[in-house]
């Protein structure tokens, strides 16, 4: 095995694309047999000399380096055309040569939907993405994102709360941790998903690398969501990525004096769904995935998060009737916070439940 993958990363060392691969392999076999050929025979098989000279001259030092990661169980390379390879992503232009994960394979073969936004996001935004990955999850969504601080991180948490996968592509070597604030969210990440890199390991989160990886995130994905993004904004590449690819892509609309929102709102006018509950998400998606909506349709639906406080959501469907109602009178007659009930209403409108009406009133959808 390591002589495998030991010329798998003197491949991608070599910056070999895939399409230069099929035709070394359609003339010698596997990569164990080209990387022992001899320079001229690389370039009578089609090859640039540069690339050539790189696959008989591998950094050693990097190679030993990359073999020992390889030592831990939870270390893997997926190499293409392995079993192990999302099939999805062997759709995409520019699919990688392989890919460092460390964690779960199979958190990869889940289907999975993106969740994607600004390093900044208001409050509302942060709770959007936390509740949209924790509701979605539980339908058993694999929640795609890329570590990044701010919706980014809220939706890799949300999929950790409802117990479901996250997986989170680096722009940078898997041995590394950006930013390093998301450390602790990392290790979590890895013991119910996954941390994917296709850059070497040391390899540094320079700026280029970050909107070069978003065409992985969307490519893993069914579907892209995007909450709260500026018009010039890598959440936006990742859209237009995904958009590309032939993947669904989903905006979550926002208020007109919210900077924040001026992105979705250009999204949907270039024809993104307009998103106003998970359970829109999951309709569009259900040709893609019919057994997942028998389960969405199911008892989870019926109530709320079973970590929550069931008396607090009763007392507030009490309280809530047919006629709007806005927080504040709801923060009178609850005794609940602004906080706690914005948090409870968000879900409750997840559900279906409650319906959001403007000037921040909420009614009964039922």
């Amino acid at each position: 095995m390591d002589q495998t993958s030991r010329a798998w990363l003197i491949l991608a060392q070599a910056e070999l694309r895939v399409a230069e691969l099929h035709g070394l392999l359609s003339r010698f076999g596997d990569v164990e047999t080209i990387v022992a050929q001899k320079a001229r025979d690389l370039v009578d098989a089609g090859l640039s000399d540069d690339k050539s000279s790189a696959i008989l001259s591998p950094d050693d030092e990097e190679l030993s380096r990359s073999l020992r990661w390889l030592e831990n169980d939870a270390h893997h390379l997926v190499t293409f055309g392995h079993d192990s390879y999302p099939e999805l992503l062997t759709q995409i232009p520019g699919r990688p040569l392989l890919l460092y994960v460390n964690g779960s394979i199979d958190a990869l073969h889940l289907p999975s939907i993106a969740i994607v936004g600004s390093r900044n996001p208001t409050r509302g935004g942060l709770r959007n993405s936390l509740e949209f990955a924790r509701y979605l999850a539980r339908q058993g969504f694999s929640i795609v994102s890329g570590l990044a601080e701010g919706i980014d991180t809220a939706a890799h948490r949300g999929a950790l709360d409802a117990g479901g996968g996250t997986v989170a592509f680096l722009g940078h070597g898997i041995d590394r941790v950006y930013p390093t604030a998301n450390r602790d969210l990392a290790h979590a990440i890895v013991k119910s998903g996954a941390l994917v890199s296709e850059y070497p390991l040391d390899a540094r989160p320079l700026p280029w690398r970050f909107p070069e990886r978003n065409r992985l995130i969307s490519g893993l994905c069914l579907g892209t969501l995007v909450i709260e993004a500026a018009r010039r904004s890598g959440s936006l590449i990742t859209a237009r990525l995904a958009a590309e690819q032939g993947r669904e892509v989903f905006a979550l609309p926002g208020s007109i004096h919210n900077p924040l929102a001026r992105g979705c709102h250009e999204l949907i006018r270039q024809g993104a769904k307009l998103v106003e509950t998970a359970g829109d998400i999951i309709n569009e998606l259900a040709p893609l995935t019919g057994h997942m909506r028998q389960k969405a349709e199911g008892p989870v639906l019926a109530k709320a998060p079973p970590d929550d406080n069931d008396n607090d959501y009763d007392e507030l469907r009490a309280i809530l009737s047919h006629d709007p109602m806005s927080i504040d009178e709801m923060e009178i007659q609850s005794g609940l916070t602004i906080d706690q009930l914005s948090s409870m209403l968000l879900i409750l409108e997840l559900h279906g439940e409650v319906e959001s009406l403007s000037g921040g009133r909420y009614i009964l959808s039922n």
